[in-house]
C-alpha cells in the first residue's frame, strides 16, 4: 500500500466577516476529494489546506472557495 503524499497550500481569501463564514469556506473545500484538511484563519484570512495534488490542484481549491461566494487568491506565504 503506497502512502499518498500530501502539500500545504496556503490561500488569502477576502470577504468573509463572520466565524460562520470560516464554516463555509471549510465545508466547500473539504467536500473536494484528496483534501485532508481545512483550516481558516478568521484573523489573518488565510486558509490552509492539507491535500493530496495528484487528486486536487490549487486551481479547484481556489474554485471551490469562489464557489462558497470569496475573492481568494493564492499566497506567497
Amino acid at each position: 500500500m503506497s502512502v499518498a503524499e500530501t502539500t500545504t497550500t496556503i490561500l488569502r481569501a477576502e470577504g468573509f466577516s463572520c466565524p460562520s463564514c470560516v464554516n463555509k469556506i471549510e465545508k466547500q473545500v473539504g467536500r473536494l476529494p484528496g483534501v485532508e484538511s481545512v483550516k481558516v484563519h478568521f484573523a489573518s484570512s488565510r486558509v490552509e489546506v492539507v491535500h493530496d495534488p495528484a487528486k486536487v490542484g490549487t486551481d479547484e481549491l481556489i474554485a471551490a472557495v469562489k464557489k462558497a461566494g470569496y475573492i481568494v487568491r493564492s499566497a506567497a506565504f
